[in-house]
């Protein structure tokens, strides 16, 4: 019983080259903040999840707002129970679905088009990667809320509350590294007045090309956070 991704321990370079492999997003929509998470970031975010907390090996999964499916695609390898992907952008789910194919999923993996104010359900754990909110202002509240609407368990990337010049220079001496900050006092009273509350954050650092017109660097460097949410019991 069991699929063959539960019987090892995946090695992380293992995981970040079968990322590596997916198709990024082909026309990225700035409007929606499509930065496709890089295989470092989703690799260190899986492994968390994975073999930290137990909350990927045997689960059931959503990946919300889940682009080309990096997120999804990491959780059936390391061997979710079952995923599933939404997004609201066509040609992100058939870049997905593609990966899908070109990965040949351990356990199944359903993509769904549509805008994550549909779902419904319940799930043990969330991994999402959400706008940021800096094209659409708070774009990533209508993430968290539905999150912790279906889920037990969140992970969740944001944009770190300001510039840290310490912190940055922490996080680029131990590239793919961790370190635990304080979650955002807006976040964290977001969550608690939706039956959550946030376990830990964890700052990491960033890269992206430049890839839209008001980029104006050849690449981006930022620090994001990863949320560690849980649903409290009511």
């Amino acid at each position: 019983m069991g699929n063959p991704a539960q019987k090892r321990l995946i090695p992380k370079l293992e995981l970040e080259l079968f990322l590596s492999q997916m198709e990024s997003q082909p026309s990225p929509k700035a409007s929606l903040e499509q930065y496709t998470v890089s295989e470092a970031i989703a690799t260190t975010m899986l492994y968390l999840a994975t073999y930290t907390n137990g909350d990927i090996i045997g689960k059931t999964v959503i990946d919300l707002g889940c682009g080309t499916g990096r997120l999804a695609l990491g959780a059936s390898y390391l061997g979710a129970q079952f995923v599933v992907g939404v997004d609201i952008e066509k040609t992100a789910i058939k870049t997905a679905s593609k990966n899908s194919e070109k990965a040949e999923s351990k356990t199944p993996v359903q993509w769904v088009l549509a805008d994550i104010e549909a779902v419904t359900g319940s799930f043990d754990t969330v991994l999402q990667n959400p706008p940021f909110g800096v094209q659409k202002r708070a774009a990533d509240r209508k993430f968290l809320e539905k999150a912790l609407e279906v889920g037990n368990v969140v992970y969740s990337l944001h944009n770190h509350p300001f510039t840290d010049k310490q912190l940055i220079r922490r996080l680029k001496a131990n590239p793919g590294g961790l370190l635990q900050v304080e979650p955002s006092p807006f976040i964290e009273k977001f969550v608690e007045s939706r039956h959550g509350f946030v376990k830990a954050v964890y700052a990491m650092f960033m890269t992206i090309p430049r890839m839209f017109h008001f980029h104006t660097k050849m690449k981006q460097d930022f620090v994001i956070d990863l949320y560690l949410i849980k649903k409290r019991a009511r």
